[in-house]
């Protein structure tokens, strides 16, 4: 019977005023931090659309700027599924369906009808039309779930990558399940991959 190996997922944070996070998640086999897009020169202010910056189902504009704009409007490119203040690492996770995260820093003038400042936070994002990276299979997004593949990065990490051989490299492992511990994987399970959650850990096998 094969050796079956434990790694883990995850992905690092890059926080500014307003940061477009690509985190994943982690262990048993740990995923290499992949490195974010770099959107440190962008930023985001209260516009007064909400009572607060970028609430739940409220919605930011498109492009490098994250602007909180009506959901009705030609600007919109993604919607609030979740907001929460402090860091991800510290918070509640974002649910499944998210795409991206953003970093909510303090700062910047406000208008006069709205809030003083955006409150330290996070918003889990999901784009209004595709494509959809935090979708199962999809090679991106802020977790690692069920129906997402994975390659070996280096000992212990794996990165997640496109089932489809569309990524910068070819998917090894899918993960078919997750469980609350490894004693009931099933016996085929090639990889386990920390997710985090209720079910922490993931059940891969061999592509």
């Amino acid at each position: 019977m094969g050796k079956c190996r434990v790694a883990r997922a995850s992905r690092a944070l890059l926080p500014v005023v307003v940061v477009l996070c690509l985190s994943t998640c982690r262990q048993p086999v740990d995923s290499a931090p992949e490195a974010p897009a770099d959107v440190s020169r962008n930023s985001a202010a209260p516009s007064g659309h909400g009572s607060e910056f970028l609430g739940p189902a409220e919605c930011a504009s498109r492009g490098q700027v994250f602007r909180e704009v009506p959901c009705g409007s030609e600007r919109a490119g993604s919607r609030v599924l979740a907001r929460h203040t402090g860091v991800p690492s510290d918070g509640p996770a974002c649910p499944p369906p998210t795409d991206f995260v953003l970093h909510i820093s303090p700062g910047g003038a406000a208008p006069s009808a709205s809030p003083a400042a955006a409150p330290r936070g996070y918003a889990c994002m999901r784009n209004l039309e595709s494509p959809h990276p935090g979708d199962p299979g999809q090679g991106g997004g802020p977790l690692t779930v069920v129906g997402d593949c994975v390659h070996g990065f280096r000992e212990g990490e794996v990165r997640e990558t496109a089932c489809d051989g569309s990524g910068e490299r070819p998917p090894e492992f899918e993960i078919g399940s997750a469980v609350a511990r490894r004693g009931l994987c099933p016996g085929t399970t090639d990889l386990y991959v920390r997710l985090g959650g209720d079910m922490p850990v993931g059940c891969a096998h061999r592509m």
